[in-house]
């Protein structure tokens, strides 16, 4: 990525954005055929879980091992992707999230239990790393699906929690290069690229979040999705991980889904919703994926969410599971993973996708 890259314009054209004018414009290039049976048959009340590669073994196993100890499925889900936003090496969510241009970590987060129907949410709120815990609170403690900046952070204080910086030393080394580089008419001196820790050059272009899907011992369905948003986004930015419907969607009589990726792509489409409903007319939960983004591709028309070669340049990917158990994966390009974990252990599974990685 050159410095010109790294103008505000350049990075939000490269890391916000990107994508097909039509699907008839511009074919896969994978071929893809409809899901198989799976072949690993489940009892009947087996546990299991479906979610974003960055949940990690841990979180993973922690909300089945937490679950088959008594603890509800949600509240198990919510403890595990807690793990995922209390570490600092992981810039996804919480504490060493992505900031927004003003340097500052704003947070979202969504819940949403299939067997009572509820949702809870929070969006851009700042110096509480633990966003998950904050909707599941708001989910059951209030009348409101929707809790949003210095609003949500005083109901987060109510409760307990506790203010602390979430701004770490390689994130705000990261923001503060990118402000070195939005324009060349400050006072400010760029630094070179090269110089930076690969640690810190990989921070552009992030787009971070974490979801969790499951189905528990007694066929109910749950899911959470927690994410810091784009990277040094506009202030007051939110994406598609507090919204139901967007970013996380759980519906007990079909099947539970949640998305990473660029948030306004999935927006306008109510992407995890229309993955349940492909569900609930039968779809295995990869095929249902996959005719989302079909649905993304179709409504992103702007030259300027393109790349050269007429493929959009973001990744969006929808995580699924499915009343029977069955789970699945598909993202807009092939070439990463997502996690799963089930009475035959913890994984990752390749994810496939509509183009070539």
């Amino acid at each position: 990525m050159t410095e010109a890259d790294l103008s505000r314009r350049g990075f939000l054209a490269t890391g916000a954005a990107a994508a097909l004018a039509t699907t008839a414009c511009v074919q896969t290039t994978t071929t893809w055929k409809p899901a198989a049976p799976e072949v690993l048959v489940r009892r009947q009340g087996t546990v299991c879980l479906v979610g974003s590669q960055n949940t990690k073994k841990r979180a993973l196993e922690l909300a089945y091992e937490l679950h088959g100890k008594g603890t509800p499925l949600l509240d198990a889900i919510v403890k595990g992707i807690n793990t995922v936003e209390d570490d600092p090496s992981d810039h996804s969510v919480g504490l060493g999230g992505i900031p927004n241009e003003d340097g500052v970590v704003e947070l979202d987060a969504s819940v949403m239990d299939g067997r009572t129907g509820l949702s809870g949410a929070v969006a851009s709120i700042q110096d509480i790393k633990n966003p998950a815990s904050v909707a599941l609170l708001v989910m059951r403690y209030t009348d409101h699906c929707l809790l949003v900046g210095p609003g949500a952070k005083q109901f987060a204080k109510h409760h307990g929690f506790k203010e602390e910086n979430l701004l770490t030393d390689d994130a705000r080394e990261a923001w503060l290069h990118w402000k070195a580089t939005l324009s060349d008419k400050d006072d400010r001196f760029p630094k070179e690229t090269a110089l930076l820790p690969k640690d810190v050059k990989a921070w552009f272009g992030i787009t971070g979040t974490v979801n969790c899907c499951g189905l528990d011992k007694d066929g109910h369905l749950s899911g959470c999705t927690s994410t810091s948003g784009l990277a040094f986004k506009i202030p007051g930015r939110v994406g598609d991980s507090p919204i139901i419907g967007a970013g996380l969607y759980v519906d007990d009589d079909a099947g539970a889904a949640g998305s990473t990726g660029r948030g306004e792509a999935n927006i306008i489409t109510l992407g995890s919703g229309m993955v349940v409903e492909a569900m609930r007319r039968g779809a295995h939960p990869t095929d249902a994926a996959k005719e989302a983004l079909e649905r993304v591709v179709r409504f992103t028309k702007m030259k300027h969410l393109q790349r050269a070669d007429g493929k959009p340049d973001f990744q969006l990917k929808f995580y699924a599971i499915d009343k029977k158990g069955r789970t699945g994966s598909f993202g807009m390009f092939a070439g990463e993973q997502y996690a799963m974990c089930d009475e035959h252990g913890t994984r990752l599974v390749d994810c496939p996708g509509l183009f070539g990685g």
